[in-house]
């Protein structure tokens, strides 16, 4: 069976996966003690937590809720920055077989591009991931909503670096086909859709909200019809590779997302409840490819898409 996978195929860099499944940026901390715990080469690629140029503490507790089908999280970007990344980070990652993107975050277009160039030629970064869809901090949506702004940030980041661009979207917009044709069209490699949605939880007792922002961002399967629907539709659209995120907690979640057009995917809020969740979805799409006769996962890719709407717009309507 082939499960090969390349994100950039028409990048500057190539972005080859052994496979199709990758850990989502901030639910996993994929370290030194990881790489002892897990056998992370068996995995297509490993996305980290979101960093910024300078070091950010987060927001300040409770950020952190279970919800009935899922969780609500107001981190607020938490990391120590890029320094720290490139000089005590990246040489652990530059031992692993696994790729390693990096996701990126920055409050403007240059935060963005100027940490991009910083990761240029740093060994153990293969790829870069372009948070601009997070709900959880004061305007981190604001690129992701406006396709004009998220094309010219990735424009911008595409310029100052060869790494292959992944551009994270956000589902909280109005017309997500727009948002990804923009950014494809201005240079990203690939699309991951979708971060998470802005939700909320009260406590009922204490007559307040759970979150000490109010609001946070909703991930679990939960959102996966939602994130699956959002796939499906810009699958349609855009010709650069697609990785699915949303609630995939098993095989089969996985396999929809590649059906409905998706090139990886990214598992992510189900490491909280099994760790070894990943490995179990890839072990599942081995299992199933075995089991239907197929050969290449290619033959997969897209394949609930009817031919008649492959290649305009799409019919689904979104909210």
């Amino acid at each position: 069976m082939n499960l090969q996978v390349e994100l950039a195929p028409r990048g500057k860099r190539p972005l080859v996966l052994a496979n199709p499944v990758m850990t989502a940026s901030g639910t996993f901390s994929f370290g030194l003690e990881s790489a002892q715990a897990f056998d992370l080469g068996r995995l297509g690629a490993i996305v980290c937590k979101s960093v910024s140029r300078r070091p950010r503490k987060g927001n300040r507790q409770p950020r952190m809720v279970e919800t009935a089908a899922g969780m609500l999280n107001s981190i607020g970007l938490q990391n120590p920055g890029g320094r720290v990344l490139i000089r005590e980070l990246a040489p652990v990652w530059a031992t692993w077989t696994v790729p390693v993107i990096v996701s990126i975050v920055g409050e403007s277009i240059e935060d963005f591009a100027s940490l991009a160039e910083s990761l240029e030629a740093v060994p153990g970064v293969s790829g870069l991931e372009l948070n601009i869809s997070c709900p959880n901090v004061a305007g981190g949506l604001d690129f992701g909503r406006d396709p004009r702004a998220a094309a010219a940030l990735t424009a911008a980041v595409r310029q100052r670096t060869t790494l292959p661009i992944l551009t994270k979207l956000t589902p909280n917009v109005g017309d997500i086909v727009e948002v990804a044709t923009a950014v494809a069209a201005a240079g990203a490699d690939a699309i991951s859709l979708v971060n998470t949605f802005v939700g909320m939880a009260i406590d009922v007792k204490r007559r307040r909200p759970v979150l000490s922002t109010v609001t946070g961002g909703l991930s679990g399967p939960a959102i996966k019809p939602l994130a699956l629907a959002l796939v499906y539709a810009v699958a349609q659209e855009v010709a650069i590779p697609i990785v699915g995120i949303g609630g995939i907690a098993t095989a089969e979640d996985a396999l929809e997302f590649i059906l409905a057009g998706a090139t990886a995917v990214e598992v992510g809020t189900a490491t909280f409840r099994n760790p070894r969740a990943p490995f179990e979805v890839l072990e599942g799409i081995q299992a199933f490819m075995r089991q239907e006769g197929v050969e290449e996962l290619a033959q997969l890719r897209g394949a609930a898409i009817p031919a008649s709407l492959r290649g305009r717009r799409s019919s689904v309507s979104i909210p």
